[in-house]
């Protein structure tokens, strides 16, 4: 949902279990581990009563993640984003298939929303300072009409048979804040399964996908934070084999003339987006859920829902800036916490 999507592990509460607590009946165990990956808080959870093959597995986990950081982080001055960035207005770069593949997507989503997704929004973004303070003046609004000469998906050249990519104009720049943890997430639950691991969960910083089942032998309770009450519990969802991101204006934020402005840039104006609280995406991919709940968000309640429910298998939970709650037609919630 960097990203400087949310951070932050309430968005995707775990209800049930501690790590490595028996169920005496099923002989499973939850195994997890907590780190600091892609400047947000991971947690990887096994579900298995091998601790040894639950250890390989979160080991593995982690270093696909450390991988896929090194390949698509704009902060990292060797990965083959960088190297793009560098490029703008130069030259083409030559970039992995795997790199390819996910700028190839993250187009098709943008074209999807109308560009409320776009991946150039990295252009403009260094402008604005979101550190949950008050601020008595926005950036200049010539440097910000300049900056957004830079955005535009569409302007973005890729070329499949040379596995190329070009940016056109000299401070274009591309990143992947917005789908980049999605993405982790569903690389991560590949390589677990690929160890044996049937059942568990990976927790990007709150781009979270389930497989299998938990401890006990029933769906994973995830909780979804209250914008509000960002330490409280919003609605329980129960997930099995599904991802559930949430992107929110109450942990990355600023407040200008008594308005709280949250981080998600809309790419179309070069402006915070305003008028939600939060976006919880529930889908099969993470990294779809990832880029739709930002492109949600920017859409605005009313054009977001319309498009929530235009898409098959997708879910979506939207908490309006004057707290109305928003939920899709086939959403199924296992209650509300104020229940």
């Amino acid at each position: 949902m960097d990203s400087d999507r949310i951070s932050f592990w309430l968005a995707a509460l775990i209800f049930l279990g501690l790590f490595g607590s028996i169920n005496a009946q099923t002989d499973q165990q939850e195994f997890s581990k907590v780190s600091l990956k892609m400047g947000s808080r991971f947690e990887v959870i096994a579900v298995t009563p091998d601790s040894t093959l639950a250890g390989i597995a979160i080991s593995a986990a982690y270093q696909e993640i450390d991988r896929i950081e090194n390949l698509i982080s704009s902060w990292k001055p060797h990965s083959q984003t960088s190297l793009i960035n560098a490029n703008a207005g130069l030259t083409i770069t030559r970039i992995d298939r795997e790199l390819y593949d996910l700028i190839f997507r993250s187009l098709k989503v943008s074209e999807l929303t109308n560009g409320a997704f776009d991946i150039t929004f990295a252009g403009i973004n260094d402008l604005w300072k979101f550190q949950r303070q008050r601020v008595d003046h926005l950036p200049d609004s010539s440097r910000i009409a300049s900056a957004i000469k830079n955005i535009g998906y569409q302007k973005i050249q890729l070329n499949r048979d040379s596995l190329t990519v070009y940016l056109p104009e000299t401070g274009m720049r591309i990143g992947f804040g917005s789908i980049g943890k999605g993405y982790a997430a569903n690389r991560a639950m590949k390589v677990m399964k690929s160890t044996g691991i049937e059942s568990g969960m990976v927790n990007a910083g709150g781009d979270l996908i389930t497989w299998g089942k938990n401890k006990h032998g029933t769906p994973w309770s995830i909780g979804i934070a209250d914008p509000n009450k960002e330490d409280e519990i919003l609605a329980w969802l129960s997930l099995q084999d599904m991802a559930l991101v949430t992107s929110g204006d109450y942990q990355k934020f600023f407040t200008y003339n008594g308005q709280r402005f949250g981080h998600i840039i809309d790419p179309r104006s070069g402006y915070p987006s305003t008028g939600i609280k939060s976006v919880s995406i529930l889908c099969a991919d993470a990294e779809l859920a990832d880029a739709l709940a930002t492109a949600v968000y920017v859409l605005g309640s009313d054009n977001g829902m319309k498009l929530i429910n235009q898409l098959n298998h997708i879910e979506g939970l939207i908490v309006t800036a004057d707290d109305r709650l928003l939920q899709s037609k086939n959403l199924t919630l296992k209650y509300f916490a104020s229940e």
